[in-house]
């Protein structure tokens, strides 16, 4: 385009004079002659005006000018070729056309889920043993992406970068950045990343096989990534992605490329039988970078020394003991090879959670004769537990008539013993009672003969003695009425002492006469 204006300005301004020599008058030609250089200057103005689009970035070449330095891609400094500074978006003069070349190129778009790696074409050489230039930092990343910093006060170094471009858009030089697109590192859940840092110091003493560094050295640095989204360099770090979660191995078949085969093992009585072994394993997240360092991965790696470990485990166990014991321990083989195991893992970093023999031996005829043995030998333990089942519940039974009989017994012996109690208790009680009742009976009698004393002394004691008789014929109602003669010793009737003996002998007239009745 620029090219176009500057050729219509030449033809116009050689067509106007050509027009104005046609022409007599000296001053018309003159005048020509200036309004042909006009448009000339006109349209070589129009022709060094350049537009960059808002998307786009310019990118100057220059076509005259002092030679760059040896080695030396883009111009800093007026130099001749392509420039490191680049035009914006909008309208840029005085380019002026055969001076300078301006190369448009869309701006560099970074989409969500990519990470821009970044190659410089131009800059300080890297020193030496060094494959990735250092890290800007997050400060003066934007300085970097100024070609023209980057390659004079910035100091940047030509090759590949450690410092990546985020999702986004960026308006760098093209001439000076090669970007390679890439995915963002990604650690899925129950999962951590080690990172194998090409880049950093080297750590004192070298690179060892095996060793982890810290953050800012080369190596297996001992700090992994956990879950989430990371804008790696994956040329610069290596990522290797490590399973946290628990895990089970059987060894009967495959695992990725590798294959689990049962383990056979040799008994002591010279038995060989295949056993299928569980193994349930995990790997701390703190010790992915162990693993790593030692293994390479938790793949092909790890499971090689896993299976490895685990065939000569289980065959140094069985060679100590017996087939049918072995069948028998079962229990305690997967016990003894857990520990063995978890000892020989723990090393790489692999925490052994369980072995279990999922099953023993094969088809063979040796095989079954030995699993009938076990047969045989389980029921006759099954058996005799079955007996030894039956005394202890015949001795429990017995056990239990004798409390009971003994309970029967106690009770017997506490109710006699209740009994004795009881009746020493009525014994005391009539003792007490008789006592009290001849206590009573005697208080009253010389209550009585108190009385008797003092009433003879004012009557006399005949009367007194009358007094009484009189007391218990009123209170036995006995008809007084005479019905027995006493004769005195001088054969008369008269005188007290007749009258009382004639008064007794009725009461005790009456008194028989009343108990005839009554049995009657």
């Amino acid at each position: 385009m620029t090219g176009i204006m500057l050729l219509i300005g030449v033809v116009l301004a050689i067509a106007i004079v050509s027009g104005a020599m046609r022409v007599e008058s000296k001053t018309i030609r003159a005048v020509a002659v200036v309004f042909a250089l006009v448009v000339f200057f006109i349209f070589t103005a129009l022709s060094s005006i350049r537009y960059v689009g808002e998307d786009q970035v310019g990118v100057i070449v220059k076509n005259f000018g002092r030679d760059l330095p040896q080695g030396q891609i883009l111009a800093t400094d007026g130099e001749k070729g392509p420039q490191a500074s680049v035009l914006g978006p909008g309208w840029h003069f005085w380019l002026w056309p055969g001076i300078y070349n301006l190369e448009v190129s869309p701006l560099i778009q970074i989409e969500a889920g990519q990470v821009g790696l970044l190659t410089t074409t131009d800059g300080l050489p890297m020193a030496s043993g060094n494959v990735y230039a250092p890290e800007w930092g997050e400060d003066d990343f934007g300085d970097m992406q100024n070609a023209e910093y980057f390659l004079t006060t910035g100091g940047g170094y030509k090759g590949p970068q450690t410092s990546v471009l985020t999702p986004g858009k960026y308006r760098i030089n093209p001439k000076l950045f090669r970007v390679k697109m890439v995915d963002v590192t990604n650690v899925p859940r129950a999962s951590v990343a080690v990172i194998k840092s090409n880049v950093g110091s080297v750590p004192p003493g070298g690179i060892e096989t095996g060793r982890l560094v810290d953050d800012d050295q080369r190596g297996i640095r001992r700090r992994p990534l956990a879950e989430g989204e990371y804008y790696l360099n994956t040329d610069a770090y290596e990522v290797t992605l490590i399973a946290t979660s628990e895990i089970l191995i059987e060894f009967t078949g495959s695992v990725g490329d590798v294959i689990t085969r049962s383990i056979k093992v040799r008994t002591s009585d010279a038995f060989e039988f295949p056993v299928d072994v569980r193994i349930k394993y995990v790997i701390e997240p703190k010790n992915a970078p162990m693993v790593v360092a030692s293994l390479r991965d938790d793949k092909e790696g790890m499971l090689k020394v896993l299976q490895g470990s685990l065939r000569s485990i289980f065959r140094n166990n069985a060679q100590n003991v017996k087939a049918l014991d072995y069948v028998q321990q079962r229990i305690q083989q997967e016990q003894t090879s857990k520990e063995m195991l978890s000892a020989e893992m723990s090393k790489y970093g692999i925490t052994i959670n369980a072995v279990l023999i999922a099953d023993l031996g094969d088809d063979s005829e040796r095989w079954q004769a030995l699993l009938k043995t076990q047969t045989d030998r389980e029921i006759a333990l099954q058996e005799q537990a079955t007996f030894q089942e039956q005394e202890r519940a015949a001795e429990q039974k017995k056990a239990l008539l004798r409390t009971e009989q003994e309970a029967i017994e106690e009770k017997r012996l506490a109710t006699a013993m209740y009994e004795v109690l009881i009746a020493q208790q009525d014994k005391e009680k009539v003792v007490i009672a008789a006592s009290a009742e001849a206590e009573s009976i005697r208080i009253k009698a010389e209550a009585q003969a108190e009385a008797y004393r003092v009433i003879a002394e004012q009557i006399g004691k005949g009367n007194a003695a009358l007094v009484e008789l009189l007391k218990i014929v009123g209170e036995a109602g006995i008809n007084i009425t005479p019905r027995v003669m006493v004769i005195g010793q001088n054969g008369g009737g008269s005188g007290q002492s007749a009258e009382t003996t004639a008064l007794i002998g009725t009461m005790l007239d009456s008194m028989l006469s009343k108990q005839e009745t009554g049995k009657n």
